[in-house]
């Protein structure tokens, strides 16, 4: 029989093929975690952890859990305190967790006697879990959660219990975890996501904007488990608001709509940046680009306009400059791309006669372009985890001869001499499908891009 872990793995091999790749928090509390999230073609409106694991979550019971759900029957007669019929639970998102695992305890006691249900295939930080079958007794449960990383380990300790009751008792939607009005910008093409009802395989979700005090509908968008990339670029300036409900195969609705999640598209932004999936963001194979994590540009120090696309060449990049840039007129872009070229057998000086391009145009509209040297690949990680496609085997001579073109530009920051290793590979404590950088890298990119800006042009922020 083949393992969960085989099923996974061809489920995640499948989401990097096509999509290149904090909420409520409990007061769930680990360990310092540290660990070390480029792209290929993507599909527009699926989820990207749909295809990781297409099952739902598995889920153990003990013997203690037949015996509370025997007690509950017993005593329908007897007055509730609380009726949990199922509660959302929530929590900070962990470097490096590509999934999650949550216990249910039928107290506050840590043992594992008292465990009544597990659940490990949890790829978002939240689960909604289903207590109808315990009745009353479900209001006095526990629960827990620990981080796994791709190979099922344990990246801290379980948190200390907490009570269910304190969750999100009885939801009737999706709650939406994307996190852009946390962020300085919200991204050009962004991502919806959300913690999924139980057994929600399908989702539709709505987008509004403000017109006048009042919402405007502007589209709708299928998705799948967990999230849903929207492909059209949002470039008029305005408030906008998103909304999700669970849907079976047919789009028979399953689930209420979630309460509105907002982003605000703003013009002009003085620092943009433009590239592919490592400057779109997400990260670990299951965190998408709506969670500021696993983007560079949360860790730059100053403001920087979103405009990467997962599965950019940079040809793609080339052909919409003038849609996707100049609506939000920079003084300085950032661009960053070579890595969906090379590993797929485009030569370098291909790469370097479109960047040149690029910075003909942004010369030609008074832009200021800051080149940054693309990020290399572990080949390794990307065929033995991923399933990705091989890269051609002169892929490393073709990056770096992109590197060194960009680091003779008159504007350019280095980033991926420090991500490599000795064979000038990605660093495996970097990457966990080896493809795109995870967190620390990410951090690294973002500090050394921003330190970059802030010495380079103090006049456009002291303006």
């Amino acid at each position: 029989m083949e393992s969960i872990m085989k099923r996974t793995i061809r489920k995640l091999a499948r989401w990097l093929r096509l999509a290149g790749f904090c909420c409520l928090a409990a007061s769930a509390v680990w360990p310092t975690v540290t660990q070390a999230a480029a792209d290929n073609g993507h599909v527009t409106a699926t989820s990207v952890l749909d295809a990781k694991e297409s099952q739902q979550p598995a889920v153990t019971e003990t013997k203690a859990a037949q015996e509370i759900a025997a007690e509950a029957k017993a005593d329908t007669g007897a007055a509730q305190t609380a009726e949990v019929r199922s509660v959302s639970l929530t929590w900070p998102v962990v470097p490096g967790a590509v999934k999650y695992q949550v216990e249910i305890l039928r107290s506050a006691e840590d043992n594992l006697a008292n465990v009544i249900m597990t659940q490990n295939q949890i790829f978002t930080n939240g689960v909604d879990i289903d207590l109808s079958r315990y009745g009353k007794a479900a209001s006095a449960f526990y629960w827990k959660v620990r981080p796994l990383d791709y190979s099922g380990n344990a990246l801290a300790a379980y948190s200390a219990p907490q009570p269910v009751a304190a969750g999100r008792l009885n939801p009737t939607a999706p709650q939406p975890t994307a996190e852009y009005d946390a962020m300085d910008y919200a991204a050009e093409y962004p991502v919806y996501s959300w913690i999924p009802m139980p057994g929600a395989k399908h989702h539709e979700v709505q987008v509004y904007r403000e017109v006048n005090g009042k919402d405007m509908y502007v589209k709708t968008l299928q998705g799948g488990e967990y999230d849903v990339y929207d492909w059209d670029a949002y470039t008029t300036p305005g408030r906008y608001y998103w909304r999700v409900r669970s849907v079976d195969e047919n789009g028979t609705p399953l689930s209420g709509w979630s309460d509105k999640s907002g982003f605000s598209v703003t013009t002009p932004t003085p620092i943009a940046a433009l590239g592919d999936s490592i400057t779109h963001g997400g990260g670990v194979m299951s965190v998408p680009p709506s969670y500021k994590l696993y983007n560079w540009e949360t860790y730059a120090g100053v403001p920087v306009k979103n405009l990467g696309v997962s599965g950019n060449t940079t040809q793609d990049m080339l052909d919409r400059f003038e849609h996707d840039v100049l609506p939000f007129s920079p003084r300085v872009l950032v661009i960053m791309g070579g890595v969906n070229d090379y590993r797929a057998g485009t030569l370098g000086w291909t790469v370097v006669q479109h960047l040149k391009t690029l910075k003909e145009k942004c010369e030609a509209y008074g832009i200021i372009p800051v080149f940054v040297t693309p990020t290399p690949i572990n080949p390794s990680l990307m065929i033995h985890r991923a399933g990705i496609e091989h890269p051609t085997p002169d892929w490393l001579v073709h990056q770096q001869y992109v590197c060194d073109w960009v680091k003779r530009q008159p504007y350019s920051v280095d980033v991926a001499s420090s991500l490599a290793d000795e064979r000038g590979w990605l660093r495996s404590d970097y990457t966990t499908d080896g493809l795109h950088p995870d967190y620390l890298a990410k951090k690294e990119m973002g500090e050394k891009i921003g330190r970059y800006l802030s010495a380079t042009f103090p006049w456009l922020f002291n303006s």
